[in-house]
């Protein structure tokens, strides 16, 4: 077990282009910053051609920050293995858990209060 994660946002697909936008290559996502929505909610739109397939293409997931990835990744069920984003701003892995996909997001900077 890890110790208790930080919550940092919710995140909720959607098909409409939305303000803010920025690019995530790794996973050919469109995202909104949690940070400038007053609930933290970070609006996803993936493209067609997104390598993400599954619940994350579909259903909502809640991110939490955390010290290690690996470390939280042990003895779970990976949906979506570690990948960097925005030239190693932060390092993210999504995993199941009890029912509901779980995001872990570990910032190169860990008091970083700012979004990529």
């Amino acid at each position: 077990m890890f110790p208790r994660a930080q919550f940092d946002h919710i995140g909720i697909v959607t098909s409409e282009k939305q303000a803010g936008e920025r690019w995530v290559e790794a996973t050919r996502v469109w995202v909104t910053s949690p940070r400038d929505h007053p609930y933290n909610v970070e609006w996803l739109r993936y493209e067609a051609d997104s390598p993400v397939t599954g619940p994350l293409r579909t259903q909502p997931h809640v991110a939490y920050r955390v010290d290690d990835v690996d470390a939280a990744l042990e003895g779970k069920q990976v949906v979506l293995e570690p990948f960097d984003v925005a030239d190693g701003f932060l390092r993210v892995a999504f995993v199941h858990e009890a029912g509901a996909l779980v995001e872990f997001m570990q910032y190169r900077d860990p008091s970083e209060e700012g979004w990529f």
